[in-house]
C-alpha cells in the first residue's frame, strides 16, 4: 500500500469523525516529516529512482570491456579470431595490399595439415591474395627519362614479367617461358647467354639454373593442387644509372603441389613450395642504351626457396614428397619462408654455406 493510500485509509476509517483531526500513526508521522523536510518531493517524489546512476555505471563497464577487446584484437588477432570460430572465414579474405616492407613476420597459424581441398590450410598464405592480385604496383610519377605515363607502363610491364615467369601455367609445367623472354632486352648479351644455357641444358649448373628466373615443376614428378598460387609482394622504383627507371620486384610465391601420380583422395600428400624472388629491372633510355621498345634489362635476380629441393640443380623444383631431400638438413641455418620483413638472403636459395639444406621454420 502506498503512503497516499495509507493516509486516505486513516482518514476514512474513523467513523462519524471524517472531518475531525486525527492523530497520525508512526508511519503517517514519518511521511509527514519527510514531506515537511523535502517539500520539493510532494509532487511525484516516488518517481525518483537510482536507475540513472546504475545506467551510467553500465556505460563505464561497457566502455572498459570494449577497450580491452580492442587491445586483445590488436595484440592477438589470430587468437581472438579463433575464439569466435573466425579462422575458417578469414582464411579466404586477403590481407590489405603490401605497400612497404613489413616490420615483422606473419603471426603463427593453427598447426593444420594442408589437404587437396584446402592446400593453404595452416599457412599465412591462406590470407594472401591469389596470383597477380598479390603483387602491388605503386603510383607512377615522372622519374629519370620517363614521364608519369611512361613510368606507369614500365611498372605494368615489370609486373607482367613477374607474372609470366612465376605464374604462367605453361611455364609451371616446364614449358619455355616465351612471354617472359619477350620482355627482356635482346641486346643484353650476358642475359641472352644465360637463357640459351638454362633452357637448353639437361644438366644446368648453379649459374645456369632456369629456376633463378622461372618457376618450373617437372610434370611427371609434381602437379599443382588446383589453379591458385598465393602471392604477396610489391614493386618499387627509383632513378637508376644514366637516367633509367629501375624497378625492383620483391614477391613471394606459394605453390601447393602433390605427387603427379599420387593419391587424389582427401588424404593425398600436399607440399607447399615457397619461393621468394627479388628481381631488379632497368627501363633504359634508348638515347643512352641499346634496347628495344617495351623491353627491360636485368640488373640482378635473387631467390630464396623452401621445399624445392637442395640437391644438384635439375632445372625444376623438386618437392620432397614422402621423405626429406637426400642431402642432409642444416639445422644451424633456419629461415621463415613467410617472413618478408628482411631482405632476400641468398642467390639461388637452395643450400646453406656448408652445403646442407636450409631448415624452414614452417611451410
Amino acid at each position: 500500500m502506498s503512503d497516499e493510500e495509507w493516509e486516505r485509509f486513516l482518514r476514512e476509517s474513523v467513523a462519524g469523525t471524517a472531518d475531525a483531526p486525527v492523530e497520525p500513526s508512526a508511519r503517517a508521522r514519518a511521511v509527514q516529516r519527510r514531506l515537511a523536510e523535502h517539500p520539493e518531493q510532494q509532487e511525484g517524489w516516488r518517481t525518483r529512482t537510482p536507475a540513472r546512476p546504475r545506467r551510467r555505471t553500465g556505460r563505464y563497464v561497457t566502455g572498459l570491456v570494449a577497450a580491452l577487446a580492442l587491445l586483445a584484437v590488436a595484440v592477438f588477432p589470430h587468437r581472438v579470431a579463433g575464439w569466435f570460430g573466425g579462422d575458417a572465414g578469414q582464411a579466404d579474405k586477403p590481407l590489405a595490399a603490401e605497400t612497404e616492407r613489413p616490420g615483422e613476420a606473419p603471426g603463427a597459424e593453427p598447426a593444420l595439415r594442408a589437404t587437396l581441398a584446402e592446400p593453404f590450410r595452416g599457412s599465412p598464405a591462406a590470407h594472401w591474395a591469389d596470383g597477380a592480385a598479390g603483387i602491388t604496383v605503386p603510383r607512377a610519377e615522372a622519374t629519370g627519362w620517363m614521364d608519369a605515363a611512361q613510368v606507369a607502363r614500365a611498372l605494368r610491364r615489370s609486373k607482367e614479367f613477374m607474372v609470366d615467369s612465376g605464374l604462367d601455367p605453361r611455364v609451371l609445367r616446364g614449358e619455355r617461358p616465351t612471354k617472359a623472354i619477350a620482355l627482356l632486352n635482346p641486346h643484353q648479351r650476358d642475359v641472352q647467354e644465360y637463357l640459351r644455357a638454362a633452357l637448353s641444358s639437361s644438366a644446368p649448373t648453379p649459374e645456369t639454373d632456369p629456376l633463378l628466373l622461372f618457376s618450373r615443376f617437372r610434370p611427371e614428378q609434381a602437379r599443382l593442387v588446383g589453379d591458385v598460387v598465393k602471392t604477396r609482394g610489391r614493386l618499387t622504383y627509383r632513378e637508376g644509372e644514366r637516367g633509367a627507371v629501375e624497378v625492383t620486384a620483391d614477391v613471394t610465391f606459394v605453390y601447393p603441389v602433390t605427387p603427379a601420380t599420387g593419391d587424389s583422395g582427401p588424404d593425398g600428400e600436399v607440399i607447399r613450395t615457397i619461393v621468394r624472388r627479388e628481381v631488379v629491372m632497368s627501363w633504359d633510355d634508348p638515347a643512352k642504351v641499346i634496347t628495344e621498345p617495351d623491353t627491360l634489362s636485368l640488373v640482378s635476380y635473387t631467390l630464396d626457396m623452401t621445399n624445392g629441393g637442395c640437391s644438384a640443380p635439375t632445372g625444376y623444383f623438386v618437392p620432397p614428397f614422402g621423405a626429406a631431400d637426400e642431402q642432409r638438413v642444416d639445422a644451424s641455418h633456419r629461415i621463415d619462408p613467410y617472413d618478408r620483413s628482411k631482405p632476400v638472403a641468398r642467390s639461388g636459395g637452395t643450400t646453406s654455406k656448408n652445403g646442407g639444406c636450409t631448415t624452414a621454420t614452417r611451410s
